[in-house]
Formats: structure tokens, C-alpha cells, sequence
């Protein structure tokens, strides 16, 4: 006799796709609600208020900021540029950095998981039992993955959506994920937050940030030098594999 309560397979999955579900449809309505407030223009003219409001409630100011940079970066809103900015025009460099790489690596880990538990394990099962090509390239990423992971996050051509939804498609354990977010974004969250720590000088100007600064070779040559250092694991299995160690 069946279980009155069991819940049937077609229900179960769309269960387990509400969260990206969500996710997807936030986004798209952001994309278009939300331009004009999570924008360099809105921060400039709401600063005074944002600084007032910091000096007279930190740790509020603190923990509202890093909310907010939760919210943007877990639902793909637009702005998360801006709110690294943000961080560091209200927080200075540090610890502004630290509440940056917080607020993306929680956010990042949402998607994460919202994408493992909609599809994550069934694709991942399905390219774990696949054959040739395509069993060759996750067996090459399982065997590499902190490398792999660590790469996606440095090299700034890297879209951090994709960034974020890549792990969840291929098994990656949650810790190895939430420990290569947080360190990988590191060197460009700094970048981006020393930017904002002199965004007062730049008001005071009337102009707007250099936010193409980390594609600057004194910028850009040591983000790709840890790439390199990265990708240097992958090269020496590949260099062993060939000599047959």
C-alpha cells in the first residue's frame, strides 16, 4: 500500500529548484528595479547620510552593510561593485576588505547551495557515470579541484556568477568551496576596496572611480602571477603523467 505522505518525484524536484527558482526570479526583477539605487550616482549623493548613520551606530552599520552585500551578491542583484566600493568609503581599507570578502563569500555560498540541491547532484551523478570526453574533464577537475577553484576565483575574466554555480555542478565538498571563495576573492575585493577608502577625494572632484584599476599591469601581473601559482599543481601532474611517474 502506498504512503499517503510520500511526496511524489515530480514535486520533490521542483521543491528543490524554488530555491534557484527564487534566486532567478529576484534577479531579473532586480536587474531592472534596482539599477538606479545600487549605483555609484546614488552613493554619492547619499553619502553624508551613510557616514552620519556610522558614526552614530558602528556595529549596526556593520552588520546592516554586510547584509546588504549577503542580499546583492545571494540573489545576483546589480551593485556589487558599488557595495564593495561602499565597504570601502564607510570602513576604510581594512577592515572594509575583510567585511567585503564576508558578505560575497556568505552570498556566494548560497547560490552554491542553492544550485547543488536544485541540480547539483543529479547532473553531478549523471557526468560521474558518463563516458569519454566528458568523464575525462570532471575526473581532470576532481583531481585538481582546489587548484581549479582557486583559478575561477582569481582570474578576473571570470564572471563570479558562473564562478559560483561551476563547484555546485561538479560535487565540490562545501568546505573546499567556501574556503576558496574567501581566500580567492582576497586580492580583487582589496583592489576594489582601497578604490572605495578614496572615494571622499574623488566627490570632492566631481568624478567617478577608475573601476578598470585592477586590469592595471601593477594590479594585474600579481593576480596573474598567483594564477600561475595556482595552476602550477595542475601542470606538474600533467608534465608527471606524460613521463609516467
Amino acid at each position: 500500500m502506498t504512503d499517503m505522505t510520500d511526496t511524489p518525484p515530480a514535486q520533490n524536484a521542483l521543491l528543490k529548484r524554488l530555491p534557484l527558482i527564487a534566486i532567478a526570479t529576484v534577479a531579473i526583477i532586480g536587474a531592472f528595479t534596482l539599477r538606479d539605487y545600487l549605483s555609484f550616482q546614488a552613493l554619492s549623493e547619499n553619502r553624508e547620510a551613510l557616514i552620519a548613520f556610522r558614526d552614530a551606530n558602528y556595529l549596526l552599520t556593520v552588520l546592516s552593510f554586510i547584509a546588504a552585500y549577503v542580499v546583492i551578491v545571494a540573489f545576483s542583484l546589480p551593485g556589487a561593485t558599488i557595495a564593495t566600493l561602499t565597504g570601502g568609503f564607510l570602513f576604510a581599507t581594512f577592515p572594509g576588505a575583510l567585511f567585503n570578502v564576508t558578505g560575497a563569500t556568505i552570498g556566494a555560498t548560497a547560490i552554491f547551495l542553492a544550485a547543488r540541491w536544485g541540480f547539483g547532484e543529479t547532473l553531478g551523478k549523471k557526468l560521474e557515470t558518463s563516458d569519454g570526453v566528458v568523464k575525462k574533464i570532471k575526473d581532470g577537475i576532481d583531481e585538481n579541484q582546489w587548484s581549479m577553484l582557486f583559478l575561477i576565483r582569481l582570474v578576473p575574466a571570470v564572471p563570479f556568477f558562473i564562478a559560483n554555480l561551476v563547484p555546485a555542478f561538479l560535487e565540490v565538498p562545501l568546505y573546499r568551496f567556501v574556503v576558496s571563495t574567501f581566500v580567492g576573492i582576497i586580492p580583487g575585493a582589496v583592489v576594489y576596496t582601497s578604490v572605495g577608502a578614496g572615494l571622499g577625494e574623488v566627490f570632492a572632484r566631481g568624478e567617478t572611480p577608475n573601476l578598470g584599476i585592477i586590469f592595471e599591469p601593477h594590479i594585474l601581473l600579481p593576480i596573474l602571477g598567483l594564477c600561475a601559482l595556482a595552476a602550477l599543481p595542475i601542470a606538474l601532474k600533467a608534465v608527471r603523467g606524460k613521463k609516467g611517474i
